[in-house]
């Protein structure tokens, strides 16, 4: 009847952007607890006199989780619904906000913020994947995008209240971590509102429940064929653990993880997770509040290149913006270390030349890796593949965070800095010598450059 079937255009226009909004919470609890640690840890280190190995577990200690969560994310959404598990990482989240808050001494917090890695991680793999599978064809690349947007937006947000707080004194550090039990509770409501992914339903034989799903996704005449589809994608999916290490295959995987890995060893999250404590105890003159408020730029820069690089990674290709930002990156490395040489630093210096090091990041490397990792894999092996990719990620940034402040006094913070423009290099050389151009490229295609190699 035609007025049974007038509701479901109407509903197509938003039902897919709010169940997408919803998911994408958990990238904005991801931004925040990575980076309120790079204000609260001025004020940690002086309650709690830490060294510098235990700055680094407690930087560190949420990653650690981080590397748990993802890799148990793929087998534990499999098996109980990509719903579920985001439903459990809510409440992960809002656990550890509130137990980063109160702890008493060190290994309290390190709990604390071991258990809300946990949630990072999991977000990390289910977040896209979960919106991606609610995404109709036609707007799922914005769709999924969304996600890395609220990531960067979480950041930029636990630097303005890292910032607001500061100047609450000493016990400032507890509010920081505390403010991200609001959005915690609010995210774990939410879910209760959206669907489960079409997907998984297919796969656990719930046909009727997916299509009514998709019915308000996509619309009733659409929601067929689609399922339909998924049923075709997942039988391309049969891939063996053992087939990622077959000829062509094995390079594929190798310059995923080579990719993986060299994001985060190129040394940005030093900027992320220490900036304030590099300009507190590095930078002479800085209050606590300078210091970071300092890192809004910071988080600022880092919001409006990620627009600019969701904007024209579809235009410029992949393999040059990963090669433009690698080589920037390279210099800002060089161009810092050299600042430090200065005593004492001029502040002004060492903050230009981080916002171009982030900048050139988060126009590159940040979200050109992801999209590589997410293009350069055959259907049938990608979800094996992409989580090996994922936890070498995870755990190339726990290295990073859990030996900067270490290196730093060993070799210096220039040598430092220097190291990581050498791999930016490294990076430079292994997109320009090895990695394929996936832009406008089918799966069948990308799999036969493999089959060539």
């Amino acid at each position: 009847m035609p007025s049974a079937q007038i509701p479901a255009p109407a509903r197509t226009n938003w039902y897919p952007y709010l169940v997408s909004t919803v998911a994408a919470v958990s990238g904005l609890l991801f931004g925040f607890d990575i980076a309120v640690i790079n204000g609260a840890i001025i004020f940690l280190r002086q309650q709690f006199g830490l060294s510098e190995v235990q700055t680094e577990i407690a930087a560190g200690s949420l990653l650690i989780g981080c590397v748990f969560g993802a890799a148990a994310a793929g087998w534990l959404s499999d098996r109980y619904g990509r719903r579920r598990i985001l439903i459990f990482s809510a409440l992960l989240f809002a656990a550890s906000a509130l137990g980063a808050a109160l702890p008493r001494n060190l290994d309290e917090f390190v709990v604390a913020r071991f258990i809300g890695g946990l949630a990072v991680g999991a977000a990390s793999v289910l977040a896209p994947l979960y919106i991606a599978e609610v995404s109709p064809p036609q707007i799922r690349g914005r769709l999924v995008a969304l996600n890395q947007m609220t990531i960067v937006t979480g950041i930029l947000l636990a630097y303005l209240v890292n910032w607001s707080l500061s100047f609450a004194g000493p016990s400032g550090w507890r509010w920081m971590f505390a403010a991200a039990a609001v959005p915690a509770i609010a995210f774990f409501i939410a879910l209760f509102f959206v669907p489960e992914s079409p997907r998984w339903l297919v796969e656990r034989g719930m046909e009727s429940v997916a299509l009514g799903v998709l019915s308000r996704v996509s619309g009733a005449a659409r929601a067929r064929e689609e399922i339909q589809e998924i049923k075709e994608a997942i039988a391309q999916e049969s891939g063996t653990l053992a087939e990622l290490f077959q000829p062509g295959m094995r390079r594929a995987l190798a310059i995923g993880v080579a990719l993986a890995i060299l994001q985060q060893i190129t040394g940005i999250n030093t900027v992320l997770f220490y900036g304030s404590v590099i300009f507190k105890e590095r930078v002479g003159g800085q209050t606590e509040s300078a210091a970071i408020g300092a890192n809004v730029f910071i988080g600022l820069v880092n919001f409006l290149a990620t627009i600019v690089a969701l904007w024209i990674i579809d235009r410029t290709g992949r393999r040059p913006l990963l090669m433009f930002s690698a080589g920037v990156m390279a210099v800002c490395q060089l161009a810092l270390g050299a600042a430090f040489l200065i005593q004492p630093p001029p502040a002004m210096l060492v903050l230009s030349i981080m916002l171009a090091l982030l900048g050139a990041f988060a126009v590159g490397l940040g979200p050109g890796v992801w999209v590589v990792l997410s293009e350069i894999f055959p259907t049938r092996v990608r979800g094996r593949a992409m989580s090996i990719a994922t936890v070498s990620l995870w755990i190339a940034c726990v290295a990073l965070t859990m030996t900067f402040l270490s290196l730093a006094k060993a070799i210096t913070i220039s040598g430092a800095f220097w190291l990581y423009g050498f791999w930016c290099v490294v990076m430079y050389v292994i997109v320009w010598r090895f990695t394929p151009e996936t832009k406008g490229k089918t799966l069948e295609e990308i799999e036969k450059l493999w089959r060539r190699a």
